[in-house]
């Protein structure tokens, strides 16, 4: 493949946060060039058209989106469905900027196809990102916008920063994100604790009127002892889960990463991921809508995670190995596996693993 053996070796002599600020800079200066999207469109590939799916209330050309963390500042949100997402979630955007965490906080792990990030939610802040949006195009597919916590708030004001922010952002976006559950912010996790992603979810709700569905990105790393009150509240309170945000394991690895902290993304995160959509599925009866993302590089992997109960799919660190290619690939290979498998459509084949153990 081009990309994979000529331009992906010259992105990866820059480092990790270098060579993503070049791509940035490259995607946006295509959407400001006359036939620029068309050109991105054209190198991309185009996805399969019949691949559409309805979820949340929402209609999606196709199941794949891209995850949040590859476009923190809303810079690209018209632009990005010429890579052939059928949706696209940006952020995460908090209230007031803040320049994240300290450099280096982007690392590759090749062999492993895999990244770390401490990022620490770097972003211009809300006013910013709906400065943008409101100055752009409505984007071609539904957009998310995933909402994280300032590292100087006091987690007693989480709940009204989380609404400031869903506020500001309500026109812009199809959908809302709770991030609760990023490693790298001191205490954010916390806030998945049933009691607090509670007052969060309650006090988000006036600001967000006409209602938009509201879901939340839960860790990997939780515990099976409390995941089922995690979900109790989510299904009270929102309308359906992201499974999962990065992992602090280091499970499995082969690589020696030395004091490289941070949250692990890419090809080793993905059994974990996609046993929590498993699970999830099982403890909800399959009424909870799941967005399931972690390791998701091929239409095998999203296949896996759809027929484990997710209704729609992500990727992120599988853009940075498979290339700007990643998504009609993808949806390719995902199309012929539901024709192998006897099934019409996406919709058919979520869950469908649970049925088939079924006596």
């Amino acid at each position: 493949m081009l990309y994979e053996d000529i331009v992906q070796p010259l992105l990866f002599r820059f480092d990790p946060e270098t060579a993503h600020e070049r791509a940035l800079r490259g995607l946006e200066l295509l959407s400001r060039v006359p036939a620029g999207t068309a050109l991105l469109r054209a190198v991309a590939g185009r996805p399969p058209a019949d691949l559409r799916t309805t979820v949340l209330g929402l209609d999606f050309p196709n199941p794949l989106g891209l995850a949040a963390g590859f476009d923190k500042d809303c810079r690209l949100a018209a632009v990005l469905p010429a890579l052939g997402f059928g949706f696209v979630e940006l952020g995460s955007v908090t209230l007031r900027p803040q320049p994240g965490n300290p450099k280096p906080r982007l690392f590759r792990l090749p062999l492993e196809r895999a990244l770390i990030n401490r990022m620490g939610f770097n972003n211009g802040g809300a006013a910013a990102a709906a400065a943008r949006l409101a100055a752009g195009p409505k984007p071609a597919v539904p957009v998310g916008i995933n909402i994280g916590l300032n590292a100087d708030a006091p987690k007693a004001r989480a709940p009204q920063e989380y609404a400031e922010v869903l506020a500001r952002l309500h026109p812009y976006a199809d959908y809302f994100v709770v991030n609760v559950s990023c490693p790298n912010l001191a205490g954010l996790r916390d806030l998945q604790e049933r009691l607090q992603l509670e007052r969060i979810l309650t006090a988000m709700s006036p600001a967000n009127q006409p209602r938009r569905p509201v879901l939340v990105k839960i860790t990997p790393d939780i515990s099976d002892a409390q995941l089922p009150d995690l979900l109790a509240v989510i299904s009270r309170h929102a309308d359906g889960v992201i499974a999962a945000n990065t992992t602090t394991s280091r499970s499995g690895l082969s690589a020696d990463l030395g004091d490289i902290r941070g949250g692990l993304s890419g090809r080793p995160l993905r059994a974990a991921a996609t046993a929590l959509i498993r699970k999830i599925r099982r403890l909800t009866g399959g009424r909870l809508p799941i967005i399931g993302v972690g390791g998701v590089e091929n239409g095998a992997d999203a296949f896996e995670k759809i027929r484990a109960g997710a209704s729609l799919v992500q990727l992120y660190t599988g853009l940075v190995y498979r290339g700007p290619g990643a998504a009609a690939r993808l949806l390719a290979e995902l199309k012929a596996l539901l024709a192998l498998a006897g099934f019409a459509d996406v919709a058919g084949a979520v869950g469908s693993e649970a049925e088939d153990s079924e006596p």
